[in-house]
């Protein structure tokens, strides 16, 4: 949809200028009768960097699906409820982006097509379950699941984002200490042992070595994790099989690997249940879902599933043939698939994923202090006793 900038006369025979969006210039023509004015002249222009580029966050997508179902529910149209919405956010991109889409509804667009044209706010799985909503004559309903289902992922987030935080502050501690030690003291420390005992312990010479090389090349040792993140970043940005290796790598580690596969499974099987329970057939839930799980590994099974239920194979079956999927999901599936019940049965994967969740990471967050103030300790009292060792021995030795 395009952008135009319009001179047209009102009523009262006053010429007025603006700005609007419309599909061509017999729509742009429409949308101005409607509003009472009669287009004199117009030119397209490009939309609003802002609109294009704005961010929204969830937690306004949150309060847009809970007031649009509120206001739904109570029988206000649905071009008034997205005008109330518009004058009450304060993001002024997000603000352009309703403003865009109550005009698009009001020259004749459905709600869900309305938002295709705004992919940066509404990703494919919001616009799928809108649009099935809207078929199903069902659309606040499925804007109530939608709330619940963010309000989950935003609690989601917030706990991965508190487990980490301390690792993180800890870690550059960790290395901070260190690098500090190794060039400023060790080099010190280093010149007076020499001084004192002219055959140093192996172990003692190596730290030295290793102390002269990060003096020397301090700049590497500071900038090389950053550049080699930056790289490794732009190379998995840029190679779907970079991508692909990495993501499998990350599903192996120990620890986080298991706890990545239950938050992506939990989170496949909450949007499929959704889905499935507003109406959406199995092969597009599981289309749909293949852009959600954000890991190129599970993306690729999903596709071949995908694949074999097109071919005639079964749910459970095509699931069981990816070699992808813990016995679990299979079992929950083969249960939904015999039942007729498939919503209900991922609906159970994804609450027994999610309580997996969090107890994983309440125990990550009571494990990760002690073990992290363990390792500072451990590497300062080793950098310390290498050094300061052989020279007590020698100090010892020396006789009054």
């Amino acid at each position: 949809m395009a952008s135009f900038s319009y001179r047209a006369i009102d009523e009262g025979g006053q010429i007025l200028s603006g700005s609007i969006d419309a599909t061509n210039a017999v729509d742009l023509e429409l949308r101005l009768r409607r509003l009472g004015l009669d287009l004199i002249t117009f030119e397209s222009i490009k939309k609003s960097a802002l609109m294009r580029s704005s961010k929204v966050s969830r937690k306004e997508l949150i309060t847009f699906c809970f007031h649009m179902d509120q206001l739904m529910r109570a029988g206000v149209p649905i071009i008034e409820a997205l005008s109330d919405l518009r004058d009450t956010v304060d993001n002024a991109g997000f603000r352009q982006i309703i403003g865009s889409i109550l005009e698009d509804i009001e020259g004749g667009l459905k709600l869900s097509d309305a938002m295709a044209s705004h992919p940066q706010a509404f990703d494919s799985v919001f616009l799928a379950l809108i649009r099935t909503g809207e078929q199903a004559g069902q659309l606040p309903e499925v804007l109530s699941k939608l709330a619940e289902n963010l309000k989950w992922q935003d609690e989601l987030a917030a706990q991965v984002q508190k487990a980490m935080m301390y690792p993180i502050f800890a870690g550059t501690v960790i290395f901070g200490v260190v690098f500090m030690l190794m060039v400023f003291l060790v080099p010190q420390l280093g010149t007076t042992m020499k001084t004192l005992t002219p055959n140093p312990p192996a172990a003692t010479m190596a730290l030295i070595a290793v102390s002269a090389v990060m003096s020397k090349y301090w700049y590497l040792f500071l900038g090389g994790p950053i550049v080699a993140i930056v790289a490794l970043l732009v190379i998995v940005k840029t190679s779907d099989e970079a991508k692909y290796r990495v993501d499998g790598l990350m599903l192996k580690l120990p620890i986080m690997g298991p706890l990545m596969t239950k938050i992506i499974l939990a989170r496949f099987s909450t949007y499929f249940a959704l889905m499935y329970q507003s109406g959406l057939a199995v092969l597009d839930c599981i289309h749909v879902s293949e852009k959600i799980v954000g890991n190129r590994v599970i993306e690729e099974g999903l596709i071949r599933v995908g694949r074999e239920i097109n071919e005639g194979t079964g749910i459970t079956q095509a699931f069981q043939n990816v070699r992808l999927f813990p016995p679990l999901v299979l079992r929950m599936l083969k249960v939904g698939e015999s039942t007729g019940a498939l919503d209900t049965s991922l609906l159970n994967v994804s609450y027994f994923y999610n309580r997996e969740v969090k107890e994983t990471m309440g125990k990550l967050q009571e494990m990760i202090q002690p073990i992290l103030t363990v390792v500072l300790g451990g590497v300062m009292i080793g950098i310390l006793v290498t050094i300061f060792l052989p020279m007590y021995d020698v100090i010892s030795k020396i006789k009054f």
